[in-house]
């Protein structure tokens, strides 16, 4: 499971327009599908289905008083690193400080409810493409620096199911399980 923002439909598709000239020429990268692209805040690799509601209230608590934010994808990235990179990502800024706040704060919840989070520092971005061998994606950065997309406002996380192989090209399926809205919106 993970937790996560989902950027609107128009950065999406502006990312996505962006992106559609130079997929052909990124032959070992496998590109992800625009309509799985988010901001992960937690990624919890086992929840047990007795932590599920108790995940979710915790999550409604974590979000509670804080605001919505105001985001673009913007900037560029690779894991773990550039020289040797298996994923190329695209960055967020716009309220970052606040955005690693919440990701603090929702990985807390993770954990106070049960569902360890796991992963390393917060690196607010989304995951444009992967590559089964290691490569090095100066090139790619360079492309991607590029790009700044449309402002838009993050105003609710969303909690994900990840069913592995279920997706188009057996790529993991996304379900959404639950909503929560930012601020002191009613439930």
């Amino acid at each position: 499971m993970f937790a996560a923002l989902v950027p609107p439909a128009e950065a999406v598709e502006d990312l996505d327009a962006f992106l559609e000239p130079r997929r052909d020429v990124g032959g070992q990268l496998r590109w992800t599908d625009p309509d799985q692209w988010h901001v992960t805040l937690a990624f919890m690799a086992d929840v047990p289905e007795r932590a599920l509601d108790r995940l979710v209230e915790e999550l409604h608590e974590a979000a509670t008083g804080r605001p919505a934010l105001s985001l673009r994808i913007r900037g560029a990235g690779a894991f773990p690193e550039v020289y040797d990179a298996r994923v190329l990502w695209a960055g967020v800024d716009g309220a970052t400080d606040a955005l690693v706040a919440l990701a603090r704060g929702v990985r807390r919840a993770a954990a106070r409810a049960g569902a360890s989070p796991q992963g390393g520092p917060f690196h607010p971005h989304v995951t444009v493409a992967r590559s089964r061998r290691p490569f090095e994606s100066t090139r790619w950065l360079r492309v991607l620096d590029a790009y700044a997309g449309p402002a838009w406002t993050a105003a609710e996380v969303t909690l994900f199911a990840s069913h592995l192989g279920e997706g188009r090209g057996h790529r993991p399926r996304h379900e959404p399980v639950a909503v929560v809205p930012l601020g002191d919106q009613d439930r």
